[in-house]
């Protein structure tokens, strides 16, 4: 991917203004691709100056990865409004079958937003496409926030004795492993199918927990 690039410092910006240049960036790259788009028609599409864009993302690969940084915050907060429906300390999660039941809601839940956001689906396709000048996303904070934040739930669940596991964030990545990534990995995320998404999130939190579930 070319990089037009600025001199300039990036900076804050109005709120309204960054969502626009968001939006219109996440359009357009979907629809035409990274390289294609010019940063002229992302301020066009998005109702100000391409110095504006320039301004607030510093060049197109700025403005990529802000893209996929702000559906990658959405999620999370998803993720975390999620855990807080199905995991919180007072769900009245007293067994281990209490536990699959619990974590069968959240998996399916989060499942089911995430293939109904177009967002997400739209990220997976530019991450996918770009990858190979995506490195910083590697160690980003958001490539690790999802599973820390399962880990800390999955750490509360074994102190109960509802699990068993010396290595939350290990089990955190297995039971991501087994849902989420078995779900969505390698696939056309907008031509999924509800139900098949469900039952996969159902198999995997079965398959977890009979490898870490308490006996």
């Amino acid at each position: 991917m070319s990089r037009e690039t600025t001199t300039k410092p990036v900076r804050e910006g109005l709120a309204h203004k960054r969502a626009a240049i968001l939006a219109a960036a996440r359009e357009l790259f979907v629809a035409h691709g990274v390289e294609r788009t010019s940063m002229d028609a992302v301020a066009a599409a998005a109702g100000v100056s391409k110095r504006t864009v320039y301004d607030y993302y510093g060049d197109k690969h700025g403005l990529l990865m802000a893209v996929i940084v702000d559906a990658g915050e959405s999620l999370l907060v998803t993720l975390r409004q999620a855990i807080d429906d199905h995991l919180a300390d007072d769900a009245g999660i007293d067994d281990t079958a209490g536990l699959e039941r619990a974590l069968t809601s959240f998996a399916c839940e989060l499942g089911t937003s995430m293939l109904a956001s177009s967002d997400y689906t739209a990220t997976v396709r530019l991450i996918t496409e770009n990858a190979a000048v995506l490195t910083e996303l590697r160690t980003h904070p958001l490539n690790v926030a999802p599973e820390e934040a399962v880990a800390e739930r999955l750490a509360h669940f074994a102190t109960r004795g509802l699990l068993e596991t010396d290595d939350p964030r290990l089990a955190a990545d297995h039971f991501n492993a087994l849902t989420t990534l078995l779900a969505f990995s390698g696939q056309q995320v907008d031509g999924e199918d509800p139900d098949r998404v469900r039952r996969i999130m159902t198999d995997g939190v079965h398959a977890f927990m009979r490898a870490y579930g308490a006996r």
